[in-house]
């Protein structure tokens, strides 16, 4: 799972920040309801650990149908959600999934929200970059990975990762431009008149990419053409890499930090923060645990607080669901 899980082999196509020591473990049971969101939680803070967890699913009197109960080994753990995080990062310390004084932070909701998701795409265009280099690198030839398949196997794999980061850029910059701008402008007016400019200019180069993969999927693998074509692919994601890094730094330091001025109450921050996953659907169904891949273990778990903090219980529920499914 990328960033948020242990790997123990790379390739030019992956970035992996931690590696996981393989330890010996008790066995782990995690007894609760599939519908419950506080299962479903404790659930993706387990997959993060080196340990192997049998989730039984259960509705009886013993266990209860909303609290989940923890077995490790002879140990058995039940309570509120920061008594099992407590537990689990006590026992299993590595990777670690709180941050000390987290709770306490006073930065906007939404504010936290845009620098995570910042985070988890510059992670996945790096780990392109760092791909499209190696595939340019070797020419179009096959990998030493068996995994990527054959060389057009690999541009096909290729282009559904990028299609996957291209979609949550979209929305991304819609989710800036449809909520979070119009309420710095409120207070500013023509604040944000950059930033915007700065997400239709990269559009060329984000579809010039896609149309560079589509070009490359029929090309003959090794052929002069697809080795030329490989390494203007290469370019243009660097490209659009330094466009990335250069926007997110503006827009970190100089105008996400305001909507702080903006003072808006906690009910307020939560509607806001409703109105962008309204908008980024697509992000936190079916892509969800693209984005969650892209962010190091504590800053998922940091995320899904976020994100469970506003909106319909039962809404929440089924997006955590969809990362442990």
């Amino acid at each position: 799972m990328g960033n948020c899980a242990a790997q123990s082999k790379k390739s030019a196509a992956e970035i992996v920040p931690h590696d996981s020591v393989k330890v010996v473990c008790p066995a782990v049971r995690l007894h609760g309801s599939p519908t419950s969101t506080l299962t479903a939680y404790i659930r993706f803070a387990l997959l993060h650990k080196a340990v192997s967890v049998r989730f039984v699913p259960s509705d009886t009197p013993d266990f209860g149908s909303e609290t989940p109960v923890l077995q490790v080994g002879s140990d058995t753990v039940s309570g509120s959600r920061e008594t099992l995080l407590g537990y689990i990062d006590a026992r299993f310390p590595h990777p670690p999934l709180t941050t000390p004084g987290y709770e306490e932070e006073t930065t906007p909701l939404i504010v936290r929200v845009v620098g995570l998701q910042h985070k988890s795409i510059s992670w996945h265009m790096e780990r392109l970059v760092r791909w499209a280099e190696d595939l340019a690198a070797r020419g179009g030839k096959g990998s030493v990975n068996p995994s990527v398949g054959s060389p057009r196997m690999e541009v096909r794999k290729f282009g559904r990762s990028y299609s996957e980061l291209l979609e949550l850029m979209l929305e991304h910059a819609q989710m800036e431009e449809r909520v979070v701008f119009p309420i710095l402008d409120m207070a500013d007016r023509g604040l944000c008149k950059a930033a915007n400019e700065q997400h239709a200019r990269d559009l060329p180069i984000m579809n010039g990419v896609k149309e560079d993969i589509k070009s490359i999927g029929v090309l003959d693998s090794g052929s002069p053409i697809c080795q030329e074509a490989l390494f203007n692919l290469s370019s243009r994601l660097k490209s659009l890499r330094e466009h990335c890094e250069q926007h997110f730094v503006e827009e970190d330091r100089d105008l996400l930090p305001l909507m702080e001025a903006v003072e808006l109450s906690n009910e307020q921050q939560k509607r806001v923060l409703a109105q962008c996953l309204d908008v980024m659907q697509a992000t936190h169904s079916h892509l969800f645990n693209f984005l969650l891949e892209g962010l190091l273990p504590r800053e998922a778990m940091q995320y899904l607080d976020l994100i469970t903090s506003c909106g319909d219980k039962e809404q929440m529920a089924s997006v955590l669901r969809l990362t442990v499914n």
